[in-house]
């Protein structure tokens, strides 16, 4: 419960800036409950205007429909006002909150990125930020009007009949304890219901992601399995939920019963002794609809908050996720690295007893390649994460252009490095802007004179709009290869001091490699350059070639040199070139 008042307290910190306009929408609001409650009294003084044959008060009912009229029309207008300022408030919110997320995602480092499903975070920005949308929302537009209604019904009944009225007062504790009931139960429900539909996405988004993979080592029927076992885990947490909220509105409804019962009965009695007029007694039957209508709407509000404020609350948790340390103002700015790059003592691991790096010492001049190869998990992607500053080493020193890389700006240490994945990553738009993602002003010259280089303009001119061509998410209906040439076209366009590639000719033809390690060839005078390789073949050209081992580097050397030796990269050339 401390959880969810402190969720609440979040939410009344977000409204602080848009407090005018909540006062704006209460007044509103209280115009509208003003309007709607006075008119029961016209519609009572009207009855009291027609109790007998030829005593029919014409010129009286007349002026009161005029006020019906009139009353009708500021109730509609002020309730169009509410709503309006109920909807610019949710809007504002919602949007700083989901901008929020978004740019809180872009600064939590890639530790908590790669610990926990894409699915599940895609579903705290996206999902339940909408859920949240909708309880606020519904939160301004019914409850305040519900409590402000109830509040108004009990003064106007007051004011007609005290003793009537006291046995409404009675009678209204019976509802405050249905929706405290009903509160604590779906607030926990709901919560849970938040995770697992989380849960949820993240498979989906698993599974369809990679539906190649699963129809190719016939995955679906477990997949289907996998999916089933977390709908049924929904639908019983849902069905829980939905169970306690669908009880407020029969009780709440059973209460209502009571209420017009009491009035009805004991208004009957006193306008027999004429302590009330009929008129008096139509208005206060409407009095009682009015009075415990709010109570059915709040109930049924008090539902969708309790479902809004847990899936606040998974949102406000992910943004106090521990953010990158925030760059000191005082750290240098990186302009152009001459290509000098040294590892001393360097030490790290994922995971804390875990060591994955130990006292690793490199020494790279300016211009050299630098091959790294070794088995899986020996530390070869480790390597490349600490050199772009990924994830910061542990212990030791890693320094480049003479300076330790925690002097100065991680913005400033990646512009100067390029880099070419084995894992390729295309956004939704064209393919020059795809290629000028780095360089966002280049020119359409320098754009093609890239992809020329990469060998990617031939294909690129033969589509529909050539590099206007508007390409989907991950890059649509391109082969792996094509969208390979697509990326290295990217890193030819900047071509900064340092160059990391990792596999970068892994899903290309052997005709078109060729051409490609030309190009890299060329690309690679004067820089510094990290290659990581599974294919020996591409690498054996390079200055050094670091062989990687259990996190150490084990041998070092150029390739004749590393033969000779016979020992680990010998038998890892053996073993595939026989």
């Amino acid at each position: 419960m401390y959880k969810q008042y402190d969720t609440i307290k979040r939410v009344i910190r977000l409204l602080k800036p848009y407090l005018p306009i909540l006062i704006l929408s209460l007044g509103f609001a209280v115009l509208m409950v003003i309007g709607t409650l006075y008119t029961p009294i016209l519609i009572g003084q009207g009855v009291d205007l027609i109790l007998g044959k030829g005593k029919v008060n014409f010129h009286g009912i007349e002026d009161i429909l005029i006020k019906l009229v009139g009353v009708t029309v500021i109730t509609s207008l002020t309730q169009w006002l509410m709503n309006l300022c109920n909807n610019r408030i949710t809007y504002h919110i919602i949007n700083n909150v989901r901008t929020g997320a978004f740019a809180h995602l872009q600064k939590l480092p890639l530790k908590y990125i790669d610990a926990h499903q894409y699915g599940e975070m895609m579903s705290r920005v996206i999902t339940d930020v909408e859920q949240f949308s909708d309880g606020l929302l519904m939160g301004f537009s019914q409850l305040f009007t519900g409590i402000i209604t109830i509040l108004g019904t009990l003064i106007f009944m007051l004011s007609i009949h005290f003793q009537i009225s006291l046995i409404v007062i009675l009678i209204t504790p019976l509802s405050f304890f249905v929706a405290g009931f009903v509160a604590k139960k779906t607030y926990i429900l709901f919560q849970k219901q938040s995770e697992v539909r989380a849960e949820m996405t993240s498979l989906t988004d698993e599974i369809v992601g990679n539906q190649k993979t699963v129809q190719a080592f016939g995955y679906q029927d477990r997949a289907i399995k996998r999916f089933q076992k977390i709908n049924e885990e929904l639908k019983d947490c849902s069905v829980k939920a939905i169970f306690f909220s669908s009880i407020t509105n029969p009780t709440t409804r059973f209460i209502n019963g009571l209420v017009y019962t009491g009035v009805g009965i004991s208004g009957a009695i006193f306008a027999i002794h004429g302590r009330i007029s009929v008129g008096q007694l139509a208005s206060f039957l409407s009095y009682a609809n009015q009075y415990t209508k709010p109570f059915n709407e709040i109930s049924g509000v008090i539902t969708e908050l309790q479902n809004a404020l847990a899936c606040a609350n998974r949102v406000f948790d992910f943004m106090e996720e521990q953010e990158e340390k925030e760059e000191a103002k005082e750290k240098e700015i990186l302009n152009k690295a001459d290509g000098n790059v040294e590892l001393k003592e360097v030490t790290f691991s994922y995971e804390s007893g875990k060591e994955l790096l130990k006292n690793l010492n490199l020494n790279v001049r300016t211009g050299q390649k630098i091959a790294i190869v070794g088995p899986t998990g020996c530390g070869k992607t480790t390597l490349i994460n600490l050199l772009m500053r990924f994830y910061d080493i542990e212990q030791g020193k890693l320094i480049v252009s003479g300076r330790n890389v925690q002097d100065i700006t991680k913005d400033s240490l990646r512009e100067n490095y390029g880099m070419v994945l084995q894992d390729t990553w295309l956004k939704s738009c064209s393919i020059a802007d795809n290629i000028a993602y780095g360089k966002p002003n280049a020119t359409r010259q320098e754009i093609e004179q890239a992809a020329k280089k990469a060998f990617a303009h031939e294909f690129i001119e033969r589509m529909e709009k050539g590099y206007d061509t508007v390409i989907e998410e991950e890059g649509g209906k391109l082969s792996q290869g094509q969208k390979q040439l697509i990326c290295i076209a990217r890193v030819m366009l900047r071509l900064p001091s340092m160059l990391i590639l990792d596999e970068a000719t892994s899903s290309i033809d052997t005709r078109t490699e060729v051409k490609v390690q030309d190009a890299f060839q060329q690309m690679m005078k004067g820089r510094t350059s990290f290659i990581v390789a599974h294919r020996l073949s591409t690498i054996q050209e390079a200055d050094c070639i670091l062989v990687m081992k259990d996190g150490n580097i084990i041998e070092r050397g150029k390739h004749e040199e590393l033969l000779e030796q016979n020992g680990f990269y010998t038998k890892l050339y053996n073993s595939q070139f026989g």
